[in-house]
């Protein structure tokens, strides 16, 4: 059988062709009797819009790419669930790319979503070159989200205030009675600024000496070698603070290891406030970085250059706070 056409639900609805564009396209023209009608018939039919012609009449694919640096992530995941709802909510669709898995087969990461005609990207994490992005700027609307790398002109920024968090979590360890804290530093612009706020917190306290930063990948394994490292210290930290909540699920790990308990004989905090540090067998002290709310406010600046706004790339910084659970403790 042939798939039903916008002609047959406009005889089955008893209204015409173009009635039934205007529902269709969600026009607020059109009575509410008349689009109940329409979109009954719809349903009763199983008939679904041709969105390739659509998208040739309209110039338009409904859709936005959204590039992701890394999959593994669980940060992400509520990044993510911002961003759709309120594209979904202006008629807008995700297409999500592996930008690590393009980038390993040598083409540029962002050309699989500009080959299906997207009409906007949003990047979501640290590319290793986030300056190529500028030819696809002129093309298309672009948002970087959860980066804070130097962006092309006329791209958006949108990430969390990550002096501010990581100046929250060495504040709460120094409230605590810490003295010796380590922390568990990351790479790019991200890492770069926690880090750097969490020296200057430190320094305004007197501990810059007692203070400690070591290197990591941000990964699980890398938060659990740093940490059996900065253990085997004949002065070991009492604190540590991890750049993210997997490298804290590391130091966790390594301190069972070495028959140390979290939190009497050592705090650890992480970073993002991911549903791991939620978990109640982990109840992880993090910083919460308003991934939500970072996914929102980059579909909002997506939005708004939709509808014309031009201009210089704009950087925005979502607050973010302290949430304490119980890997933390007063020093021993």
């Amino acid at each position: 059988m042939r798939p039903p056409t916008i002609r047959d639900v406009a005889e089955r609805a008893g209204v015409s062709k173009s009635l039934v564009s205007l529902v269709l396209r969600g026009s607020e023209q059109v009575r509410p009797e008349k689009r109940d009608a329409v979109l009954r018939a719809a349903r009763e039919l199983g008939y679904r819009p041709n969105a390739a012609a659509r998208s040739l009449s309209e110039q338009r694919t409904r859709t936005v790419g959204v590039l992701l640096n890394d999959l593994r992530n669980p940060w992400f995941v509520d990044l993510l669930d911002g961003l759709n709802s309120l594209l979904h909510a202006h008629g807008l669709q995700m297409l999500l790319a592996d930008a690590r898995l393009n980038g390993r087969t040598g083409q540029d990461p962002a050309d699989p979503l500009l080959d299906l005609r997207v009409d906007g990207l949003v990047v979501v994490g640290t590319l290793p070159d986030p300056a190529a992005l500028g030819g696809v700027a002129e093309r298309i609307p672009v948002v970087l989200a959860g980066s804070r790398e130097p962006a092309p002109p006329g791209v958006d920024v949108v990430a969390g205030d990550d002096e501010r968090g990581a100046r929250l979590v060495a504040e709460h360890l120094i409230g605590l009675g810490h003295r010796r804290i380590a922390h568990i530093a990351g790479y790019g612009a991200v890492g770069e600024l926690r880090r750097r706020s969490f020296e200057a917190a430190m320094r305004r306290h007197g501990l810059a000496e007692q203070a400690v930063v070591e290197p990591s990948d941000m990964t699980e394994e890398g938060g659990y070698r740093t940490t059996v490292r900065l253990l085997s210290r004949p002065e070991r930290p009492t604190a540590v603070f991890a750049v993210n909540d997997i490298a804290a699920i590391g130091v966790l790990s390594a301190a069972e290891e070495l028959g140390l308990r979290v939190p009497r004989d050592l705090s650890v905090v992480g970073y993002d406030n991911t549903s791991i540090a939620r978990l109640r067998h982990v109840w992880l002290t993090t910083a919460d970085n308003s991934s939500h709310e970072v996914g929102r406010r980059a579909a909002r600046c997506l939005l708004e250059r939709f509808e014309g706004a031009g201009g210089a790339g704009r950087v925005q910084l979502a607050t973010p706070t302290l949430e304490i659970r119980g890997s933390t403790a007063p020093a021993p």
